[in-house]
């Protein structure tokens, strides 16, 4: 299969910022701007580093980790330096894990920048300490509205400078789905359930909030603690309220045993089992509890779409996922990472100052050229407003009605969301 390789000369798709000669150096030429620089001798790999889960949700790190290694072998390499990834550090899904493993990379003062993360309970930790390195993170999969912006110009909670992501904000996936349910359903009464974690919290309750303006009624709005098999007292709790349908936005491990359970809980047998992105993965869809749920989430048919930066395709980046990987991706966010590592590594290209045998890439410059992102990319138009969303907003909702059906780019669409 052949490659189309980005050369220096190539279109820059990111593009922004003056230098900035706030501080002064030994160095006569480039002077580094407010946030400092990362400095790379003769033979110095551009390092970049990730930030994914690999023990906790592993299916989204390894997709992740895929995706961006594809990206990084299709763009071959950055003023003539190779691109350094490296392994992984694992956020294991969590905050104490996200602030470590960010804490662990800003250590290093040649890391240009961050992949990552998967989970927005570890970015909500991290976040700050990348930022606080005035470094950027650019994440595939995070879609917690807390980590951006309310969609309506305001920040939110744990919004910091530098925190970018292609992953679109569950303000968009609430309003999708509580459209399908209330129009295309026709369900009034929707109960809630979310384990505490910044991603499920915010999700439940901006459907709530969205399915309440339509007139839907949230009677029960429970929760469960992370690592909590045993829904016995939760569900009981829901087949008291007898509602029309349950939304459980949940990880694997938990959501998979609450499907589980709900389809033989007396009071429950006709209620409908809805879900989002973090159960659509190939290792729930082969599952019979998962067979007639519906899923809220990402677009998943890239074929046709192309990568500007790269020149490479949606259907050209599967069959070398299928010749490396003997498959396809078990989770649409390959792609979300593809495009996130190409849109930092360009970023890196277009801010690059050459001298001699040094390579200065500033960071403050560097944050600039990734928030004026405008590309074409496997996911499709990537642009990012003030607050670091980048995605395109859009959402389907998919009807898993075969278990033989586990690649989530074939489920059938019943809804699709475009803002």
């Amino acid at each position: 299969m052949s490659k189309q390789v980005m050369s220096v000369g190539a279109p820059v798709v990111v593009f922004l910022a003056t230098l900035s000669c706030n501080t002064l150096t030994d160095t006569p030429g480039f002077q580094p701007g407010p946030l400092g620089a990362v400095t790379l001798e003769a033979g110095d790999a551009v390092r970049i580093r990730m930030l994914a889960s690999v023990t906790v949700a592993p299916t989204l790190g390894a997709v992740s980790r895929q995706g961006a290694e594809f990206a990084i072998e299709d763009m071959r390499s950055i003023r003539g330096r190779e691109v350094e990834l490296g392994d992984p550090v694992d956020t294991s899904c969590s905050p104490a894990g996200g602030r470590a493993g960010a804490s662990g990379i800003v250590a290093d003062p040649q890391v240009a920048g961050l992949i990552g993360t998967n989970c927005s309970a570890a970015a909500v930790a991290a976040s700050p300490v990348v930022s606080g390195a005035g470094l950027v993170m650019i994440s595939p999969s995070n879609t917690s509205p807390r980590l951006t912006s309310n969609l309506a110009g305001n920040p939110d909670a744990d919004y910091h400078p530098g925190y970018f992501r292609i992953a679109s904000n569950d303000l968009h996936q609430a309003r999708a789905l509580s459209d399908f349910v209330y129009n295309e359903l026709e369900l009034r009464s929707v109960g809630t359930l979310h384990d505490g974690d910044p991603y499920t919290t915010a999700l439940v309750a901006a459907f709530a909030d969205a399915f309440g303006a339509l007139g839907g009624d949230v009677p029960v709005r429970a929760a469960i603690g992370k690592g909590e098999t045993d829904m016995a007292n939760v569900l009981a709790k829901f087949a008291a309220a007898g509602p029309d349908a349950i939304f459980f936005p949940l990880f694997v491990n938990e959501g998979s045993a609450f499907a589980a359970q709900a389809r033989s809980f007396d009071g429950l047998e006709g209620t409908t089992l809805i879900s989002a992105a973090a159960l659509l993965v190939s290792s729930f869809l082969e599952t019979p509890q998962s067979e007639g749920m519906y899923f809220a989430g990402p677009e998943s048919d890239y074929g046709s779409n192309v990568n500007e930066v790269t020149g490479r395709s949606g259907e050209q980046v599967l069959s070398a996922f299928e010749a490396t990987h003997g498959g396809f991706p078990q989770s649409p966010y390959w792609a979300h990472a593809y495009d996130a590592t190409t849109m930092l590594l360009s970023a890196i290209e277009s801010v690059a100052v050459d001298e001699g045998d040094r390579l200065f890439i500033d960071r403050a410059m560097l944050r600039d050229a990734v928030g004026a992102t405008a590309m074409s990319g496997l996911v499709g138009t990537v642009t990012c407003d003030r607050y670091g969303d980048c995605g395109t907003g859009r959402m389907n909702i998919y009807h898993h009605t075969d278990t033989a059906i586990t690649d989530v780019a074939r489920l059938p669409v019943v809804y699709v969301y475009s803002p």
